[in-house]
């Protein structure tokens, strides 16, 4: 599996994939809060899975963070793990972006709530571009507080010898809120994709 890579094509293409699917998450975020969402450009790159942990340890060394992770599994070999990750601040600010009360519901379900939104919308939205059906695992809540994100990592990628990362960074303009999701996306379902990216490649 070391030897796969994205060609300049199926990059090209699936970065455009994932521009539309972040474009449809984040007008639904916008809709719902009556507020702007920023994207940034997201970022795309194959990854030993052995370096996620240490990759990840880097980025949040310094901050506690929240993360819900959450499986999803496709039709034709497509599948992976979404990882919604919040900044500590972040986190306890989503009860007042939802529109909750402090004491309505537990930090557990407004970070599930607004997960949603932006997960199942965001790969709902990828998966009807390529003429895919998605389903998806529970999510799980893991803080940083209680438990290291790298090991939370290492538990999911231990049999994973290569994994397609993608970045995407979400900013709410009214609010201090901002998120990151990464789509891990193990060796066997990267020569998967690639077969449906070179499908769409031909057929355009």
């Amino acid at each position: 599996m070391k030897d796969i890579a994205l060609t300049e094509d199926q990059r090209d293409c699936l970065q455009e994939l994932i521009n539309v699917a972040m474009g449809r998450a984040s007008d639904k975020l916008a809709r719902y809060l009556q507020t702007f969402v920023h994207l940034q450009v997201p970022y795309i790159e194959l990854i030993d899975s052995q370096a996620l942990p240490e990759r990840f340890a880097e980025n949040y060394a310094e901050e506690g963070v929240s993360l819900v992770s959450q499986g999803f599994y496709g039709e034709r070999g497509i599948l992976g793990e979404s990882l919604l990750i919040y900044k500590s601040h972040d986190a306890h600010g989503i009860a007042e972006i939802l529109g909750y009360e402090p004491d309505d519901i537990s930090e557990v379900e407004q970070l599930t709530d607004i997960s949603s939104i932006l997960t199942t919308t965001f790969l709902n939205g990828l998966a009807e571009q390529i003429d895919n059906q998605l389903a998806y695992s529970a999510p799980r809540i893991v803080s940083s507080v209680d438990t290291p994100l790298e090991q939370h990592l290492e538990q999911l990628s231990f049999n994973w010898d290569l994994a397609l990362k993608v970045d995407i960074s979400y900013q709410v303009t009214d609010y201090s809120f901002n998120c990151d999701m990464v789509l891990l996306i193990p060796g066997e379902a990267i020569v998967n994709i690639q077969a449906v990216l070179d499908q769409i490649l031909d057929e355009f």
